[in-house]
């Protein structure tokens, strides 16, 4: 049973993103506010659901919601300053765009850089333990998904409509024949450390 709140009575924001350990695209972040008495019975983290179940969610979660917004850091942007700030940087972009101010943040993960003058908690595998950070790993996901199937038609070599940009095997076959594109993280390791040695 995923919780409600942290606090009762505080207005909380839950923050996930999707995309960290792809190889190619953008890193997405959602901020979520849900109302008290939110209830979804099928509402859990986003890795359990099906992609059906997801998109089915969306609507849902947008139109109850009390405010929501997705923070995105393109692939440029986490060459520049890693990964793991550029998981921050989303979640502050997707946080600065809510129509309400959050009281606190709850954070899916167990590190975060503080967002000016708003409060924090990192719950790790919080997206499946608060309704909040569960609607936001649904948000992130989709409109992550999206972006991805959008650049499969422009590279559908690398079968990004099917991977999303991780690391699969025929992922790092497509980089291995027809090189990167400019949506692949140069500073990943876009290739398998055998194959890196015939470059």
């Amino acid at each position: 049973m995923l919780l409600p709140y942290l606090e009762k009575g505080r207005i909380e924001a839950g923050c996930d993103e999707a995309g960290r350990g792809c190889l190619a695209g953008a890193v997405f972040a959602a901020a979520v506010i849900l109302p008290e008495g939110f209830h979804c019975e099928a509402l859990n983290d986003s890795k359990k659901l099906t992609e059906k179940m997801r998109y089915e969610l969306r609507p849902l979660i947008e139109r109850e919601a009390i405010s929501w917004a997705v923070g995105i850091v393109s692939p440029q942007e986490i060459d520049e300053i890693n990964i793991l700030n550029a998981s921050f940087l989303a979640m502050h972009r997707a946080v600065e765009q809510l129509r309400v101010r959050p009281e606190h943040l709850l954070i899916d993960g167990n590190r975060f850089k503080a967002y000016p003058e708003i409060s924090h908690t990192c719950i790790v595998k919080g997206d499946g333990k608060m309704l909040s950070i569960a609607a936001a790993s649904v948000l992130a996901k989709t409109y992550r998904d999206d972006y991805m199937m959008q650049l499969h038609e422009e590279f559908p070599q690398y079968a990004w409509d099917k991977n999303k940009g991780y690391p699969t095997k025929a992922h790092r076959k497509a980089i291995a024949e027809h090189g990167a594109t400019p949506y692949h993280r140069q500073t990943f390791q876009l290739l398998e450390r055998q194959l890196s040695l015939f470059d």
